[in-house]
């Protein structure tokens, strides 16, 4: 009687003709996982290099020099944490940092406001010129702060176009040299900071508006909601993350603004524009103390990660 041979298949070429590989081969291969990781950190290696050489080591390095007191030329001595209460008893760090609250203002809380009024006004809106439009509002923004502080001192001065202006309109009382009034001059260099802002907040918004699902405003017209509603009932919480990059990149320009000062008003009239960065300039290079101007930059880093830590848990997305 004959017997029926079936073919003798050995354990590997079972696996393979399973379309498997056996242990073995699958532990003797690399993982390609490793490899992609290797391919990524090949990417990400330039960047970070630059980011470590020009962000991460100056601000250790002035950390150290923080701690040492040294005039930039003789030998550094030890100095421990000399420089910080120094800076912590001199009253024109607590006027510095109001100053800088108050331009926060000026710098975020305005913009933000005029950012989101003219993306209500814009937002699906297609006409002829709204690109134009759109460049110039946000052109202040791309131009150097530099350049922007001696154009705003010539028109605030005495015979700028700001006072023309007010005699035009019958206000020649109200005419003053803006920048040099006591009261007023902190005021009027806040405006400079909103007027340049203000584009940046506009184009992102109207960035993440696009984003936003057309029909939760179908919804909304639906349940007979106007445009006001629609605008704070859908399009508000759809820009959450917008505005809070927005209250981020502003709030970091108010409490880190040095050459918009610098070149508008240095700190006058009788410091009452004085802010943090103009100090640790001054520290520095005009009274040739890089300890306490090094110690002054790690307190303004400090409290600009404070204040930016708040704006970001107040403007949190909460679902």
């Amino acid at each position: 009687m004959a017997r029926e041979l079936t073919p003798s298949i050995s354990p590997p070429r079972a696996a393979r003709a399973r379309g498997g590989e056996p242990a073995a081969d699958r532990r003797a291969r690399p993982p390609r996982r490793l490899g992609r990781r290797a391919r990524g950190w090949l990417y990400v290696l330039p960047a970070l290099a630059v980011y470590l050489g020009f962000a991460i080591w100056p601000a250790l390095n002035t950390l150290r020099l923080s701690l040492l007191s040294w005039d930039g030329i003789l030998p550094p001595t030890w100095a421990g944490f000399s420089n910080y209460v120094k800076i912590f008893r001199d009253s024109a760090l607590y006027e510095a940092i109001l100053h800088s609250l108050v331009l926060i203002v000026f710098f975020s809380v305005i913009p933000i406001g005029i950012g989101l009024l003219m993306t209500a006004l814009l937002m699906g809106k297609v006409r002829r010129g709204m690109t134009f439009f759109r460049i110039v509002f946000f052109l202040p923004k791309v131009l150097p702060l530099v350049a922007v502080g001696i154009t705003w001192r010539w028109l605030y001065s005495e015979s700028g176009v700001v006072n023309q202006f007010l005699d035009l309109t019958g206000l020649g009382a109200l005419t003053r040299a803006w920048l040099g009034d006591y009261q007023l001059a902190l005021i009027a260099l806040g405006l400079i900071g909103t007027w340049a802002i203000s584009g940046l907040c506009m184009m992102l918004f109207l960035a993440g508006a696009q984003k936003i699902d057309p029909a939760l405003y179908e919804a909304a017209m639906l349940d007979g909601a106007g445009a006001f509603r629609q605008f704070r009932h859908v399009t508000v919480p759809g820009l959450r993350r917008e505005i809070t990059v927005a209250g981020v990149i502003t709030t970091i320009d108010a409490l880190a603004s040095f050459d918009l000062v610098f070149v508008t008003t240095n700190g006058g009239p009788a410091g009452q524009t004085n802010v943090p960065g103009l100090l640790v300039y001054r520290l520095a290079f005009n009274e040739g103390d890089i300890g306490g101007a090094s110690a002054l930059a790690v307190v303004l880093t400090v409290i600009v990660i404070a204040v930016v830590s708040a704006v970001r848990h107040f403007t949190r997305d909460e679902s």
